[in-house]
């Protein structure tokens, strides 16, 4: 049986992985694709977030940094997948593997080389990072995490330059070229990416990665980024969408630059749809997700990440925002 390709999909928090990845997953390409998604915290959003039709087979693993998992749940995940596609039971021609934005991509990307059932069964196909015109010329200069991803990109795509410049993203471009000049770099608007530039590009070089880290294959410890903390609002009520949207558009203008990362869905009061709320720092936007099926609990679920946040600030303001309730003066 031929190896089964994966990409490695990264990009620091806000990026875009899970649009671009929705817009893969929607794409009529003809590729039946496994998705393994990873996120920080204690709970996830993401599988929430992704447009699914019943083909996918998507798995998600949440305990907090997909470093720390490569020899446990990765791997184990990895060798479920293919048993089932040996027997049968399971139809895929290839794997995403979704990082959490805080993941150094070395340790994900080792996996394929060090692991020996692994080795027999899948190829690493390519790591695609993306990269936040906005937001990436900060990112680059604090986190080590931002630095790794770019470095082992084979497959660059910068997103929101809508919102920035012209002159911005030359900058930037100018930037990732001198940090790794051998990867392709191109724009995805909105998830917009050719996808015969994802998939099928074999563009993975271990002698390349070799040159820049030497000991690529033998060292298996990372750095963590212990300031950075995450927790979960969670409410089974419905949701005012006035006040939900007049609360976290004062919180963006006030907290915006300790807040890394904000999303989730909403049960808002008289709309059938999962309303999906996705924001960076202070940028913020929303749009509607799937329809709420017949018979289906109904949750709010936003996860927040980010350094010195006001928590309680933030949970009673959000428990302020169900409909119906009094709010206090």
């Amino acid at each position: 049986m031929s190896l089964i390709p994966v990409t490695i999909l990264t990009g620091f928090l806000g990026s875009g992985k899970t649009t671009l990845l929705n817009r893969i997953l929607k794409e009529q390409h003809g590729h039946r694709i496994a998705v393994i998604e990873n996120e920080f915290g204690e709970a996830g959003i993401d599988n929430d977030l992704l447009v699914q039709d019943g083909d996918e087979q998507i798995v998600e693993m949440n305990n907090g940094c997909i470093c720390c998992t490569v020899r446990g749940d990765l791997v184990r995940i990895l060798g479920e997948l293919h048993a089932k596609k040996s027997s049968g039971t399971l139809h895929f021609d290839r794997v995403i593997i979704e990082t959490t934005g805080l993941a150094d991509p070395a340790p994900v990307a080792q996996t394929f080389f060090v692991d020996e059932d692994i080795v027999q069964h899948y190829l690493l196909d390519a790591i695609v990072t993306m990269v936040d015109a906005k937001h990436a010329p900060q990112q680059l200069d604090e986190h080590h995490e931002a630095q790794e991803q770019v470095g082992f990109a084979d497959r660059i795509l910068i997103t929101k330059t809508d919102v920035v410049t012209p002159s911005e993203v030359a900058r930037l471009r100018q930037r990732l070229v001198k940090m790794n000049p051998r990867a392709k770099i191109a724009e995805a608007q909105h998830g917009v990416a050719a996808i015969n530039d994802l998939l099928d590009i074999r563009g993975f070089n271990l002698g390349a990665i070799l040159e820049i880290e030497p000991d690529f294959l033998t060292d298996v410890d990372h750095e963590h980024d212990d300031d950075v903390s995450s927790f979960v609002f969670r409410e089974s009520r419905p949701l005012d969408m006035v006040r939900i949207e007049d609360f976290l558009g004062s919180i963006v203008q006030v907290y915006g630059t300790q807040l890394m990362r904000y999303k989730g869905v909403l049960n808002i009061l008289g709309i059938n749809k999962r309303v999906v709320l996705q924001g960076v720092h202070m940028l913020m936007g929303s749009d509607y997700g799937n329809a709420w099926k017949p018979g289906e609990t109904r949750e709010s679920k936003l996860v927040f990440i980010g350094r010195d946040m006001p928590k309680e600030v933030l949970l009673k303001g959000l428990a302020q925002c169900v409909a119906g309730e009094v709010q206090s003066v």
